[in-house]
């Protein structure tokens, strides 16, 4: 884990933008080649609807697997054995990878419509995933390949899902119904729904579920809700479309992705600020995941047919990975024993 200081404690307070400007040798080595970095990369790729596997200390690719049409997120089981990919892409399946392998199997979904969010829940053996044409987070067995329960959302558009540690409770953005729901994910149940600022997409709530963050394409805002009191506030405006809402792993900082401004904001999460801006000129930054030590950040730069590697120390780009067209979500399996 990180530091108590965390990754960002010799920032100014003054917020701190940084520019790369897109072209050969301006943002770092074309692959990893990272001291002391090592594992695995998941990536899904959305136009050919592949998920790439990659080595991240070599950047070598292991394997392409065919996917579903149009495959958005991913989530990887604790054990970074299993990974889960929703193909959003009008369909109703999801695509088990098994990492090890570099094989894949497909769940098909039944009545639940266009998966796209999706959280693997304690015991790395169920998932919940957002069902946006059907207005439900399905709980699916990825052992068993089979759906267990439909939980209603009461809401349109239920894109992005949010879990607490626990498993208990999941929160969706639903960008139609311009609301937030809560769920029960142990017993299946629906439990209330809360106004947030338009369009609500990009969503993750802390590990205790004190605080849920949300990300308004509507409006470019970053708002925190607190299901607890009800109370939404916002803590940044101005940007296009915050896409992804990505907690480091000691829960002082929020990344922040905006494919359309072609920038990453960097949030303190207790000050409610922002404390840092990396911009990367044509890139399209979207999905990202960090290193457990809360070091390094993999984003993929949808433009770029790529993924960076980012030292969030130094807030900057030190290598990358090659992956697919219009990549999009991504996994990080650490190195094992």
């Amino acid at each position: 884990m990180s530091s108590a200081a965390g990754p960002f404690a010799h920032m100014l307070p003054s917020v701190l933008t940084l520019t790369l400007i897109a072209g050969v040798g301006a943002a770092g080595p074309a692959t990893a080649q990272v001291p002391g970095l090592s594992g695995t990369l998941i990536v899904t790729n959305k136009t050919p609807g592949t998920a790439t596997i990659l080595d991240v200390a070599s950047g070598r690719t292991l394997a392409t697997v065919r996917t579903g049409q149009g495959p958005h997120e991913i989530a990887l089981s604790a054990d970074g054995r299993t990974a889960v990919v929703t193909d959003y892409g009008a369909g109703r399946t999801l695509t088990v990878v098994d990492v090890p392998s570099r094989t894949a199997k497909t769940i098909d979904l039944g009545q639940a419509g266009r998966p796209h969010g999706v959280a693997f829940l304690p015991g790395d053996r169920l998932v919940a995933v957002t069902n946006e044409a059907s207005r439900n987070v399905a709980i699916v067995d990825v052992v068993d390949r089979r759906v267990r329960a439909l939980v209603p959302t009461e809401a349109g558009g239920s894109h992005m899902i949010g879990v607490t540690a626990d498993g208990r409770r999941g929160y969706t953005g639903n960008m139609s119904g311009h609301t937030v729901s809560e769920l029960d994910l142990v017993n299946g149940a629906f439990l209330r729904t809360f106004d947030v600022p338009a369009t609500p997409e990009a969503i993750d709530v802390t590990p205790d579920g004190r605080e849920v963050w949300v990300g308004s394409n509507g409006t470019g805002r970053v708002s925190v809700l607190e299901p607890g009191t009800g109370s939404v506030t916002t803590v940044v405006d101005g940007m296009r479309w915050p896409y992804r809402m990505l907690f480091t792993p000691d829960g002082r900082y929020v990344i922040v992705p905006d494919p359309t401004l072609h920038e990453v904001r960097f949030l303190d999460r207790a000050a409610r600020r922002e404390v840092a801006r990396l911009s990367i000129a044509g890139a399209a930054p979207q999905g990202g995941t960090l290193t457990p030590d809360g070091r390094y950040l993999f984003l993929s730069l949808s433009a770029q047919a790529r993924v960076a590697i980012i030292d969030l120390g130094k807030r900057a780009i030190v290598g990358y990975l090659a992956a697919g067209p219009t990549p999009d979500g991504v996994a990080y399996a650490p190195p094992t024993n």
